[in-house]
C-alpha cells in the first residue's frame, strides 16, 4: 500500500494537512441525483419528492460542515442543493398539474371516452 492509496477521498490541504470531503455533502448528491431521476419519471415523483427534501436537508449540513477546517466539499453541496430543489420544484408542479387535470371533469371524461375507445379496438 502506498501513500497516495491511503489518502482516498482527502486532499491535501497547507502544510501538509490532509482535507477530508463532507460525507454530507457527497448523501446530499446522491440524493439529489436520485431524486431528479424519479420526478423526471412521472410515476416515481412522490419518491422523488421525498428523496429531494432529505437532499435538501443533507445539503444544508454539508454546507455547514464544509465551512469547518479541513473539510472540503461546498461545490459538492451546492450542486446538491440546486439538483433537490430542481427535483422537490419539477415534483410539486407534476402535483399540481395532476389535481389540476383531476378536478376537471371535462377532461377526465374526455380521458375515459379515449381509454373505452382503445378498448373497443382491442381484438376479442
Amino acid at each position: 500500500m502506498n501513500a497516495s492509496s491511503s489518502q482516498v477521498g482527502s486532499r491535501s490541504g497547507r502544510g501538509g494537512t490532509t482535507a477530508k470531503t463532507s460525507a454530507a455533502a457527497t448523501f446530499a448528491l446522491v440524493f439529489g441525483v436520485a431524486a431528479l431521476i424519479s420526478v423526471l419519471t412521472a410515476i416515481l415523483a412522490s419518491v422523488g419528492l421525498v428523496l429531494g427534501i432529505i437532499g435538501i436537508i443533507l445539503g444544508v449540513i454539508g454546507l455547514r460542515m464544509a465551512g469547518r477546517p479541513n473539510v472540503t466539499g461546498r461545490g459538492l453541496a451546492v450542486g446538491a442543493l440546486i439538483l433537490s430543489v430542481l427535483a422537490v420544484l419539477i415534483a410539486i408542479a407534476f402535483a399540481a398539474g395532476l389535481t389540476t387535470f383531476l378536478n376537471n371533469e371535462n377532461a377526465v371524461n374526455r380521458l375515459e371516452r379515449q381509454v373505452e375507445d382503445l378498448r373497443d379496438k382491442l381484438p376479442r
